[in-house]
C-alpha cells in the first residue's frame, strides 16, 4: 500500500519545494524504502514545451518523450528514479482530457464541473501505476492562495479523506524571512500562510522553514502553537553552500524521522548516508580546479540551464575538481573578439537552444576553441554550431547556415520532417504546432569503432535523450569528414547524426542530444566526466 506526502509551499515561490522534495524522497530511499515523485503544475499550458526559459528555466525531458518541469530533473539526480510522463500534469492536460471526453459524451449529458471532475482526475493521475511503491511524493505548484492551484488543493484534501487513516502527510514549505531594521526573525507570514492552507480544509503536519540564519527555540515555539503543529514537526530548512548537502541538513533536522512518525511508522532503519558524504567529500576537498566558459544566450537567467550546471558539477566530482562556470553571452562575440574573453578558460561548452538569436556568437566560440585546441562540448544546438563553423571554415562552405535562420544559404542544418521511433514513422512539417513535435525522448545511437566517444561510453550502443526539431544534413557528410569532422555516432538505420568529433583535437566533441539530463551525482555522465578531464589537462598546460 503506497503512502502518499503531499508537498506544498507558501509565502513566496522559489523557495525549494522540488529539492526538498527530491532531498526527502533520497532520505526514504536511505532508508530502504521505495519512492516515486510526481509534480502537479497548476498552469494551463499542456507542458512547458513552447514556453521560454525565461518564464519557466529548463525544460526537462524524460525518455519516454515528455517535455516536464526541471523539478522532475532534481528528482532523478538525487533518487535515480527515472522519471516519465506519468510523473508530471498540468492544468492544461487535465481540462484538455476532460474536454475530449465531454465531446465524446462519456459524462452522458451531466453538467461538467470542477468538482467532481476536474479533482477526480486529479486524483486519478496521483494514484496512477504506484502498485508496490512505499511512498509517492507530490508537490504541487505554485503557492497557497493562487487561483489556479485551487482545484489541485481541493483534490489531495479530498484524497486525504478517500485513503486510509494514516495514508497521508501534508508538508508545507514556507519563508521565514529576518528583518534587519527589526533585528528580528518574523513569523507572521508563514502563520498567514498556514491560515490560508487550513481554510481549504489542509492541516500541515509537518513545516520547512526556509531561513537564512538558525530558527530560535522560542520562534520555533511560537510556529508550532500558532499553526498547529508539534514544535518538532517544525523543520529548520536553512541555506547551504551547496545543495547536495540538504539530504544531511534536513536529516539533521529530524524531517525524514518526522514523516515516518506521522505514518506511524516507528521501527524504520536509520538512513545510510555514505554516498551524499562520498559527494560533499568530493565538492568541498577538491584536488584542483577548472574553468568552463558557457556560451549561451539565456545566460541571465542559470535556470535555463539547470541540469546542465548539475552535470558540470558531476564532471567536477569524478575528477575530484571544483568547475567554475564562466557565463558569456553568444552576442558579444557578434561584437567583440572572442579571444578577449575565451584566452584564460580551460573548456567550451555551447548548450542547447532555439532560434538565430547569437547563433553566429556561437560559431565564433566554436572557431576559437577549435583552432585554439581548447576542449569544446557542444550541445544540440552547439553541435549544429559546430557543424555550421567546419563547414564554413574547413569544407569551404562560405553560406553554411540551418533554415532555422531562414532559407538564405546553403542549408547544412535544415528541419527534420521524418524520423523513426521504434517501428512508427513520424512526420512534422513546417506548419506543425511548436508543442510536441519535435524528436523528443530516448533513442539509440551507434558509435563508430575506435572512435573517442566510443571509448568514452565504453560501449557502442548508447541512449540519450533528445529535444530538437533541425538536424544536421548528412548529404554534407562525407565533405566534412574529409576535412577532419568525423560523425562518431549516427541513428540505428544512419540516416541521423548524433556525434561529431575532431580526433586530432585534444577535445571536440559534438552531440545532437542532451547527455546533461541523464547524469546523477553518484554516476556522473561519462561526456562530461571526460570532457572536465580535458579540462583539467588544459589547465595543466597553463
Amino acid at each position: 500500500m503506497a503512502r502518499y506526502i503531499f508537498i506544498t509551499g507558501g509565502v513566496v515561490s522559489s523557495l525549494g519545494k522540488g529539492l526538498a522534495s527530491a532531498a526527502l524522497g533520497s532520505l526514504l530511499q536511505a532508508r530502504g524504502y521505495s519512492v516515486r515523485l510526481r509534480k502537479l503544475d497548476p498552469y494551463l499550458n499542456l507542458d512547458p514545451g513552447t514556453m521560454s526559459p525565461y518564464q519557466h528555466g529548463e525544460v526537462y525531458v524524460t525518455d519516454d518523450g515528455a517535455e516536464t518541469d526541471l523539478d522532475l530533473g532534481h528528482y532523478e539526480r538525487f533518487t535515480g528514479v527515472p522519471a516519465s510522463r506519468g510523473d508530471n500534469v498540468t492544468t492544461g492536460q487535465i481540462y484538455s482530457d476532460i474536454l475530449k471526453r465531454e465531446r465524446r459524451g462519456d459524462y452522458l449529458g451531466g453538467t461538467v464541473q470542477v468538482i467532481p471532475h476536474v479533482t477526480d482526475a486529479i486524483k486519478a493521475f496521483i494514484q496512477r501505476d504506484v502498485e508496490d511503491l512505499d511512498f509517492v511524493l507530490c508537490e504541487i505548484g505554485g503557492t497557497v492562495g493562487d487561483i489556479e492551484g485551487l482545484p489541485f488543493f481541493e483534490a489531495i484534501r479530498q484524497l486525504q479523506n478517500d485513503l486510509q487513516r494514516g495514508q497521508t502527510v501534508f508538508v508545507h514549505l514556507t519563508l521565514l524571512p529576518f528583518i534587519p531594521a527589526a533585528g528580528e526573525m518574523k513569523t507572521k507570514p508563514t502563520q498567514h500562510s498556514v491560515k490560508e492552507l487550513r481554510s481549504i480544509g489542509i492541516q500541515p503536519d509537518i513545516l520547512m522553514c526556509r531561513c537564512d540564519r538558525p530558527i530560535p527555540d522560542g520562534e520555533k515555539r511560537k510556529i508550532g502553537l500558532f499553526c498547529n503543529v508539534r514544535e518538532s514537526a517544525v523543520i529548520e530548512a536553512r541555506d547551504v553552500d551547496t545543495i547536495y548537502e540538504v539530504p544531511h541538513a534536513y536529516h539533521g533536522e529530524g524531517l525524514d524521522r518526522e514523516v515516518l512518525d506521522a505514518f506511524g511508522i516507528m521501527d524504520a532503519p536509520p538512513p545510510d548516508l555514505s554516498r551524499w558524504d562520498e559527494v560533499l567529500s568530493s565538492v568541498r576537498e577538491p584536488e584542483g580546479e577548472v574553468n568552463i566558459a558557457v556560451v549561451g544566450k539565456y545566460t541571465e537567467l542559470k535556470d535555463a540551464y539547470k541540469s546542465l550546471i548539475e552535470s558540470l558539477q558531476h564532471g567536477g566530482i569524478a575528477n575530484q575538481v571544483r568547475v567554475n562556470l564562466e557565463w558569456m553571452d553568444a552576442q558579444i562575440f557578434e561584437r567583440e573578439d572572442a579571444a578577449a574573453y575565451l584566452e584564460k578558460v580551460n573548456g567550451i561548452l555551447v548548450p542547447g537552444g532555439f532560434g538565430e538569436r547569437g547563433a553566429e556568437g556561437k560559431i565564433a566560440a566554436v572557431h576559437f576553441a577549435r583552432t585554439r585546441n581548447v576542449p569544446y562540448f557542444g550541445i544540440c544546438f552547439g553541435m549544429q554550431m559546430a557543424v555550421l563553423e567546419a563547414a564554413r571554415h574547413l569544407a569551404g562552405i562560405k553560406d553554411a547556415t540551418s533554415t532555422e535562420f531562414g532559407l538564405a544559404g546553403t542549408p547544412v542544418v535544415g528541419l527534420m520532417t521524418e524520423w523513426a521511433k521504434g517501428d512508427v514513422l513520424e512526420k512534422r512539417g513546417i506548419t506543425s504546432d511548436l508543442g510536441g513535435t519535435m524528436r523528443l525522448g530516448a533513442y539509440e545511437a551507434f558509435l563508430a569503432e575506435d572512435s573517442r566517444v566510443a571509448d568514452i561510453y565504453g560501449t557502442r550502443v548508447i541512449s540519450e535523450r533528445h529535444r530538437h526539431r533541425y538536424e544536421v544534413n548528412m548529404e554534407y557528410r562525407a565533405q566534412l569528414e574529409e576535412q577532419g569532422l568525423v560523425f562518431s555516432g549516427v541513428s540505428p538505420d544512419g540516416v541521423l547524426p548524433e556525434i561529431v568529433e575532431i580526433p586530432e583535437h585534444p577535445w571536440f566533441v559534438g552531440v545532437q542530444f542532451h547527455p546533461e539530463l541523464k547524469s546523477r551525482p553518484f554516476a556522473p555522465h561519462p561526456l562530461f566526466a571526460s570532457f572536465i578531464e580535458a579540462a583539467l589537462a588544459q589547465a595543466r598546460l597553463v
